[in-house]
């Protein structure tokens, strides 16, 4: 486990990493995991074997993380293979074992799997589960923006949870592409979340994106992200690492590179981001989103006046160019096109991912 070198001076430190914890501090640790090959049942089991020996690695390095968390892709490598050997299921013995190294090791952990989808096998859900340091589920979340047209898993159907975290603080957890829409960030914060998760697997072409993108949605809800990617090579594509913490400025607070299995540290301070969001005035965003223009009318303008926002919830979302785009479905990447309607799952009968105990 390496304390990185804070990338500049901001208001809120790291920590050095954790190593100075302050009373109100979350600790999180980033694992740059090394992008596995996984094609049969037992090179499953052996990357299980892996990230639950990270997990270990991550207390006996930080005795004060709070969190450690595994990027997207970590069980199953980047091939985008819905082989169902090598498919997890939430209750089944993989995430089991995750859970119980969470127990053995007392460390609050934060997981993906590609989840078997029964309605539609061809197509199963890309999964992020977090677990606390007794081994209860407090998280369980389903990728609502797959890597359109490069993978094929099913759109997630449970909404965006935010829960309570280590040490008192509003958490929640978002996966890869989903962090280049701004309303799924300003989904998060909306609904509390003072830290959010990203898990990626993104290959080093996305590098600039991902670095704007961690800032941006830090900044536009006053919430500290903590994201992290697959890393290294499996002999034909290149992760790019990159576990990078913002503070709710945007302001990076610390940055890893590119080693794989390189643990990145960083103290976040949620008590910090509530102060903000209660007494910023100016750059205050969330909170003007919705209380537009308050000093020239009481309480700020109310309404909404975005046409996207009506259009989407009338399930009439339509681009002016819309008729042209040329990418619509999987074809261009070797995927059948889809047959089937989108229908919520049984699971998301509530809306809500809630976690099972």
């Amino acid at each position: 486990v390496r304390s990185a070198v804070p990338h500049t001076p901001l208001r809120m430190s790291s920590g050095l990493g954790g190593l100075n914890k302050s009373p109100h501090g979350v600790v999180v640790g980033l694992c740059q995991l090394q992008l596995p090959v996984i094609e049969t049942k037992d090179q499953l089991d052996a990357q299980v074997d892996r990230v639950c020996a990270l997990v270990g690695k991550a207390r006996r390095g930080s005795t004060s993380m709070d969190l450690v968390v595994f990027p997207e892709y970590m069980l199953h490598g980047l091939s985008m293979d819905v082989c169902d050997e090598i498919m997890c299921e939430r209750d089944g013995p993989i995430v089991a074992r995750l859970r119980a190294a969470c127990v053995q090791h007392k460390i609050w952990g934060c997981f993906s799997i590609m989840e078997r989808n029964p309605a539609a096998p061809e197509s199963p859900f890309n999964s992020g589960l977090i677990f606390d340091a007794d081994g209860n589920e407090v998280l369980y979340y389903r990728k609502l923006h797959p890597w359109v047209p490069v993978e094929p898993w099913a759109p997630g159907d449970l909404g965006v949870p935010v829960v309570d975290g280590p040490n008192g603080c509003k958490l929640a957890l978002i996966i890869c592409h989903d962090g280049m829409f701004p309303e799924m960030a300003r989904e998060c914060a909306y609904k509390g979340a003072e830290i959010m998760l990203r898990t990626a697997g993104y290959t080093a072409p996305i590098r600039d994106s991902w670095v704007f993108t961690n800032q941006a949605n830090a900044f536009q809800n006053l919430m500290c992200t903590a994201s992290v990617c697959m890393s290294g090579s499996d002999g034909t594509f290149d992760s790019m690492g990159e576990g990078m913490f913002c503070n709710f400025d945007g302001g990076i607070i610390t940055r890893g590179g590119g080693r794989p299995d390189e643990i990145i540290t960083c103290e976040l301070r949620p008590d910090l981001v509530r102060e903000a969001r209660l007494g910023w005035g100016v750059e205050n965003n969330i909170y003007q989103l919705g209380h537009r223009a308050y000093v020239a009318v009481q309480g700020g303008a109310r309404d909404c006046p975005y046409t996207f926002m009506h259009d989407l919830v009338a399930g009439k979302y339509r681009l002016p160019w819309e008729g042209q785009v040329k990418h619509t479905d999987g074809r261009s990447c070797g995927f059948p096109a889809p047959v089937r309607e989108y229908a919520p799952s049984a699971a998301a009968s509530n809306g809500h991912g809630d976690a099972k105990k």
